[in-house]
Formats: C-alpha cells, sequence, structure tokens
C-alpha cells in the first residue's frame, strides 16, 4: 500500500535558497504550517551552496541584488550558528582596475557611495601596502576600493541554522529524496520521490540548476534557468607567511579573485561562467591552469602545486535577477530560483521576500522602500 505523507508546504531543494525560505516559512507561522523540504543528496547544501567561496561584497549583480545584499547584511551581523558563534566575520574587499578599465572603476565606486559602504579609494603603492603580493601598474592594479565592511560567511553554520530553525518550528528535511514525478490530485500537489511521496497545496521551485526541470514535471513552463560553472583551486601561501589578515582581492571585470583560506594557504578563481547542463560538477584542467595562470601574472605569487580544486554550478535567469513568485496558471506553485552567485549573500532579505509570497503577506517595508518590486522578481518578466 502506497504511503502518502500530507503537509502544508513542500519546499524541493536543501541549498541556501530552500533551506533559508524553508526555515523563516516554519519560523513566521509558529510550527502551523508544516514545511518538509526534498533533498535529492544526501545532505544539504550539496551542490552549489555547499561550494561557494560565500564573501558578502556590492561587487556583484546590478543595483537591485547591490539592494538585496545591503538589506542582507543588517541581518547578517547579528547572526549565529547552531554553537552560538556569529556565522559572519568581517574581511576587507580590495576590487582591483586596470588604468583602461577606469569607466567601470567609476561606476563601481558610484555603487559604494549609494549604499554607503565603508571604503576609500587607493592608488599605486598604496594599493601594495593592502595587498603586498599585488603587482601595481596602468596593467596590472592601477586604482582600488578597499571596502572595509565586506563580510565572509560561514556557509556550513548558516545551512545548520535554517535547519535547526526549520526542525524547531515543526519541519523536516527529507534527504535522498530525488523528485521522480510531480501531479495534481485535486488542489493538491502530489511529489513523488525516491524517499517516497508528498501532498502539499503549496509547492516551492528552490532547485536551483535544476529548477526549469522540476517546472517541467509540474506541467509549468520554464524560465531558461542556465547553469554556469565556476572552478575555484586553493594553493600554498609563501613560506613562513600568515596570510589569514589577507583582504578579498577581485578584479573589476574578467579577471579573477583570491582570498585567504585559513592562515597558510589561499583560493583563487578565474570567475569562470562556462554554460552547463545540470549536473555535479567537476573542475576541468583548463579552468583550473587559467585561474593559476591569472594569479601568476597579476601577483607575485607562486604555485608550486595546487592542492584542490573544486567547481560548483550557479544558476541565472536570463536578466541575472533572482525569480521569485507564483507562477502563471499554476495555483500555489512558487518560484524560488536564480540566486545566480548571491544566493549567500542575499539570503536573509530573499528569504523574507519568499514568505511574504507564499504567506501571501504584505511585501516587505524594507524592500519596497529600497525600490525591490515584486516585478523586478516575479517569474511574469518570463511568460512563466
Amino acid at each position: 500500500m502506497r504511503v502518502v505523507e500530507r503537509c502544508d508546504c513542500v519546499v524541493i531543494g536543501a541549498g541556501i535558497a530552500g533551506m533559508s525560505l524553508a526555515a523563516r516559512l516554519a519560523e513566521e507561522t509558529a510550527g502551523r504550517m508544516k514545511v518538509v523540504v526534498l533533498e535529492a543528496e544526501s545532505a544539504p547544501g550539496y551542490h552549489a551552496s555547499g561550494r561557494s567561496v560565500a564573501i558578502a561584497h556590492y561587487g556583484l549583480g546590478d543595483t537591485l541584488v547591490r539592494a538585496l545584499t545591503q538589506a542582507s547584511l543588517a541581518e547578517f551581523r547579528g547572526m549565529v550558528g547552531p554553537s552560538g558563534a556569529p556565522i559572519t566575520h568581517t574581511i576587507p574587499a580590495l576590487h582591483i582596475a586596470r588604468a583602461d578599465q577606469g569607466e567601470a572603476f567609476a561606476d563601481l565606486v558610484a555603487v559604494h557611495k549609494r549604499f554607503e559602504a565603508d571604503f576609500e579609494l587607493l592608488q599605486g603603492e598604496d594599493i601594495r601596502k593592502v595587498a603586498p603580493a599585488l603587482k601595481v601598474g596602468p596593467e596590472a592594479a592601477h586604482q582600488a576600493i578597499l571596502d572595509r565592511g565586506a563580510l565572509k560567511l560561514d556557509t556550513d553554520a548558516m545551512l545548520a541554522r535554517h535547519l535547526t530553525q526549520l526542525r524547531a518550528n515543526g519541519g523536516e528535511l527529507v534527504s535522498g529524496a530525488r523528485v521522480t514525478a510531480i501531479r495534481t490530485v485535486g488542489e493538491l500537489y502530489e511529489v513523488e520521490t525516491t524517499a517516497g511521496t508528498y501532498q502539499s497545496p503549496r509547492l516551492v521551485n528552490a532547485a536551483g540548476a535544476w529548477a526549469d526541470e522540476v517546472a517541467r514535471m509540474a506541467g509549468v513552463p520554464p524560465i531558461g534557468l542556465e547553469p554556469r560553472r565556476r572552478t575555484v583551486i586553493s594553493f600554498d601561501a609563501p613560506d613562513g607567511e600568515d596570510v589569514a589578515h589577507w583582504p578579498f582581492i577581485k578584479t573589476v571585470g574578467e579577471g579573477f579573485y583570491t582570498l585567504p583560506e585559513g592562515r597558510s594557504r589561499l583560493l583563487a578563481s578565474s570567475m569562470d561562467q562556462t554554460p552547463s547542463t545540470p549536473c555535479d560538477a567537476a573542475p576541468e584542467e583548463l579552468d583550473i591552469a587559467i585561474a593559476a595562470d591569472r594569479i601568476l601574472n597579476a601577483t607575485t605569487l607562486e604555485i608550486r602545486r595546487v592542492a584542490h580544486s573544486w567547481a560548483g554550478l550557479r544558476s541565472f535567469a536570463p536578466d541575472e535577477r533572482p525569480v521569485i513568485g507564483e507562477a502563471a496558471g499554476a495555483p500555489d506553485f512558487f518560484w524560488f530560483a536564480g540566486q545566480g552567485g548571491y544566493g549567500f549573500q542575499t539570503a536573509p532579505a530573499l528569504a523574507r521576500i519568499g514568505a511574504s509570497v507564499v504567506l501571501g503577506e504584505e511585501w516587505p517595508s524594507d524592500m519596497a522602500a529600497a525600490g525591490v518590486t515584486p516585478a523586478d522578481l516575479s517569474p511574469g518578466r518570463f511568460g512563466a
């Protein structure tokens, strides 16, 4: 006999998107709404979320994404994980530009002013005082923005915090629950998975790179999400050098980023965005080589060997903005996808927005004040 579990809301996907929204829904309804998160893998955050470097700064996205970042930064500063330790620590973010990138650099300066970031402008040797390994000059680090308020996010602690909140309010995470079919039974969505069958009047599609596939299963038109692979490498810091205090360094435009991983190792990426099908992404030799080459060309660092490398998929809607809202013609089927490379740094704001949409509540007042509207995020902008 087939056993069907009933709940009030099913969330498909246990990355930072699905977990932050599920925890928010369970908390806001104080357990009156049973929220079940279905995750195909053995643990939350297995794919993109578990492979994110997760620095919160203003160097990503458009004005809307930056407004979501600003709203989230305020929440991050008082947030702690299940152990009681803060989930963030401050890391200076150094945005560097060549001499021929003056217009793009000026635009980024204007962004930091608009969002009242704690920053200063640097040139020449002043850049090297902050980042001694950088090559300085017109074709290298000619000018820079030093943002003192950027945050390094503890991704594991964030996911654990949301899971704790979810369970404390009667919610449930079901791992190893790969979705195999979605159908409607009266006014309910019936989701069949490898771990059982679940019925709910509300269905949230937070499946990341697989969100379009989930939509097709439910008979909902896809929005045209594009998963893009990003590769990160890890290598030893210079002998005897404690790099824990080094900044997060990112080029304006195409180039690279690098940051410390503890006291004796550095991470780097060429910020590749290779289109991919939804998959368990793995690094390719060419991407590893490009990342290493860009670090060698822009710095005085040596990379004797790549100690570790990995890749993850970041999923983008056609306009590279998040997609949050009810699907056209599919009542109570909600999109919560397209967080791109800024899912962690916008998670608090997006979770509040998502909860207001799913629960039919008033749009968050701070988002309205920041000029973020439901239409900006709605799947209706793609006809979905």
